[in-house]
């Protein structure tokens, strides 16, 4: 099975694990300040189920102890000392839409196309929803993202995507369908999100809003160039860039897989090499964490989601396998020598930069799995290109790696993404909801105060 090389503890800290199938079950601090619960009588328009629950606190702070969250989905994603809102008393609704596959194994439901919806109390008008990064569930985002925008007033959901785990791309008829339904199940959450805030509200929202880091930032992405009547703005956190032409992450990753075993045996040319491939200079510390447990695992999964021809019978490929011992093997994929089918698989699923609604992006300038060069330095000329500059804000976060959660490994390296990515949302949020605009695109330095805690854009 994919992955089996890694540690529990390792893979608990990938960006791209597989988290628990948790069976969540709710314990007495889930019980309803209010009897019945008005979230008894809401239906989510399409779901095959709904449960719906009264919470004293939709935060973190109260589902941890109530049950109605999962702490191993958002594992690695938060650096030690984090400070996080809390007591935001509403309903949450969990449930799934009608889905052939069953990676996820939440709730004991083994049934994907989960869903979380969260609905305050005191509620401001608005709703976010959000996709997770990787191969997590529909429970990623609430330390990272959910926390704070409730405690802001506004309604969240979240999608499982519709798949979840390292084999997800056994989903799907044909390559490329796995990543394809994430775009079709974060539209028709937004759709029954919008809908259910409007029963239970008795108005819809004013306001919607697309956010999410990594995998999740591409889909935010992708929304605001291809559904952007549903959202009134997105806040993009390291999106990974997928384009039909190079540089794409099946064009920067195996380079790297290439040049990590050159370098440590001390070869001339290695350590230029990572760098030609985009992985910045001060990010070499990191080089042998992310060689060990994210480079390989990760372009084995796209690559095997839209290019399983490459290997044949053989599933996802060959890990950590010798340069030059050829087909199957993850080190020597080359993407611009695949057939034109591949090209055309990624092509389908392809940014284009045409965003239509206003998009903040940011981007650590350490990130070492998806390198801010061919990311979004990239994504950025490509909204310039196509003439939507006026719609985009772009952020690189100086010190800032893809997850939070090496910061506490690397505290005089890395500085946490966190409190950028929140200054970042009420930023968006005051452009499309009273037209001030976010600062102009810059770096941003490192704070001066406490870097979990602190970040002005």
């Amino acid at each position: 099975m994919m992955f089996r090389h890694l540690t529990l503890a390792a893979a608990a800290s990938l960006l791209i694990t597989l988290t628990p199938t948790t069976a969540l079950t709710p314990t007495a601090a889930a019980t309803p300040d209010t009897t019945p619960c008005p979230g008894d009588r809401l239906r989510v328009p399409g779901a095959e189920r709904t449960v719906a629950a009264c919470l004293r606190d939709l935060t973190t702070a109260g589902t941890v102890a109530s049950g109605h969250t999962d702490p191993a989905d958002w594992a690695g994603l938060v650096a030690p000392g984090t400070r996080n809102p809390s007591g935001v008393p509403g309903v949450q609704l969990d449930g799934y839409f009608p889905d052939s596959s069953t990676t996820n194994g939440t709730h004991g439901w083994d049934h994907d196309s989960q869903f979380v919806i969260r609905l305050p109390e005191r509620w401001n008008g608005g709703l976010v929803v959000a996709g997770p990064p990787g191969v997590r569930e529909q429970y990623a985002n609430d330390r990272t993202i959910a926390d704070h925008v409730l405690a802001r007033g506004y309604a969240f959901a979240a999608t499982d995507k519709g798949n979840t785990g390292p084999t997800l791309y056994r989903d799907g008829k044909r390559p490329g369908d796995a990543i394809a339904e994430w775009h079709r199940r974060l539209t028709q959450l937004t759709v029954a999100a919008k809908s259910v805030a409007a029963r239970h509200y008795g108005r819809a929202p004013r306001h919607t809003y697309a956010a999410g880091m990594s995998m999740g930032g591409y889909l935010v992405r992708w929304q605001l160039e291809n559904v952007p009547w549903l959202y009134d703005g997105g806040l993009d956190w390291e999106g990974v860039l997928l384009t039909r032409r190079s540089p794409n992450l099946l064009a920067t990753l195996p380079p790297a897989l290439r040049a990590y075993p050159r370098l440590l045996a001390g070869e001339p040319g290695a350590r230029e090499a990572l760098r030609a491939a985009g992985y910045p200079p001060e990010s070499e510390p990191l080089w042998e964490t992310h060689h060990r447990t994210q480079w390989d695992t990760f372009q084995r999964l796209i690559r095997e989601e839209v290019d399983p021809g490459y290997d044949g019978a053989t599933e996802a490929g060959t890990p950590f396998c010798r340069e030059g011992t050829g087909k199957g093997c993850d080190t020597d994929y080359d993407y611009a020598a695949r057939p034109r089918a591949v090209h055309d698989t990624l092509g389908r699923l392809s940014l284009t930069g045409r965003v239509q609604r206003p998009l903040v992006t940011l981007h650590g300038t350490l990130d070492a799995l998806v390198p801010i060069g061919p990311g979004s330095d990239r994504y950025a000329r490509l909204v310039e290109q196509a003439h939507r500059g006026d719609k985009h804000r772009y952020y690189r976060v100086t010190g800032g790696n893809h997850t939070d959660g090496l910061y506490g490994a690397h505290p005089r390296l890395v500085r946490p993404m966190l409190p950028c990515v929140r200054d970042a949302f009420d930023a968006l949020t005051a452009w499309a909801e009273d037209g001030t605009a976010p600062p102009r695109s810059r770096t941003v330095p490192r704070p001066d105060g406490d870097p979990v805690q602190d970040c002005t854009l």
